[in-house]
């Protein structure tokens, strides 16, 4: 179990005073036995009417209202919450689900069914050839097919950081050989669906403890992203191809979406003036 306090500041600035749409932010986590909310704070400014909703996937979205134009806006959402990490996952694995390929039963398979979809199904002559390259030879054990796949992300890829909106193709991904964690995860996510696994986006925190013999993780000090695959018996298991990690508690989930796309932390529109740019602070922190 980890305690942690994740602060998260997003500051947008205009050239005049605009006039704010509704906003959208998915910024606070859901409680479960695998994460315990302690406590969370929403500051707005200018001051907006928060409404509380979930989305189609049961995510915790918060709707603002501005009653005011302003020439800037800031957003701080402050989180104390306990982290409980999915210790030997492939151990509780149902016995049909453990050697590979398995299928999903009946009612899984209807309440999976858009999560296995292919997204990009031009792409998908391209993803099957990448895959038969850096996996010739399936394994017959699940685990270790979804573990090669999410090491062969991030053995055979380049991270580059980029700060504009928006996840490359697959395509564009093994073309170049590089991407960002987002790009990393729908790459693994149209790849394990390939496979016949049903998978979801999820948006979120990275806890790094780097020190001077551990240099970190790669990731931290913005929102992350990662995939999760369902598996009968556990349920949802987070892979994070970017940094090999499998069902870790150093990964805080946020929210969990069918596409990249609708992960988005902070969304919204304005009119009546030039955007001139935004500063983005995350901390992710011991709370012990």
């Amino acid at each position: 179990m980890k305690s942690l306090h994740i602060s998260h500041h997003t500051r947008y600035a205009y050239d005049q005073p605009v006039t704010f749409g509704r906003h959208r932010l998915m910024l606070r986590p859901r409680d479960g036995h695998d994460m315990r909310i302690l406590s969370s704070s929403l500051i707005v400014e200018p001051e907006a009417q928060v409404r509380w909703a979930y989305d189609t996937f049961g995510n915790s979205i918060a709707l603002l209202d501005f009653a005011e134009p302003a020439s800037r806006l800031v957003v701080k959402s402050e989180l104390y919450l306990e982290r409980y990490g999915l210790e030997d996952a492939d151990r509780t694995f149902e016995p049909h689900a453990i050697t590979y390929p398995f299928s999903y039963d009946s009612d899984e398979r209807i309440d999976l069914a858009p999560l296995l979809l292919i997204q990009c199904p031009e792409d998908r002559p391209i993803v099957s050839q990448w895959l038969e390259g850096v996996m010739p030879e399936v394994p017959d054990n699940t685990f270790t097919v979804l573990d090669l796949l999410s090491s062969a992300i991030h053995d055979g890829m380049e991270y580059r950081r980029r700060d504009e909106e928006g996840v490359q193709t697959p395509a564009e991904t093994i073309t170049g050989a590089s991407g960002t964690c987002r790009d990393f995860a729908f790459l693994f996510m149209e790849a394990a669906r390939d496979l016949g696994f049903a998978t979801r986006f999820v948006t979120g925190y990275l806890y790094d403890q780097a020190t001077d013999e551990n240099p970190g993780l790669t990731g931290g000090g913005a929102t992350h992203a990662w995939a999760e695959v369902f598996i009968p018996g556990v349920g949802w298991v987070e892979f994070d191809p970017t940094n090999e990690i499998v069902a870790g508690n150093e990964l805080v989930r946020v929210a969990t979406t069918r596409t990249p796309e609708q992960a988005q932390p902070v969304g919204g529109s304005f009119s009546g003036g030039a955007f001139l740019g935004m500063e983005i602070e995350v901390a992710v922190t011991s709370g012990e």
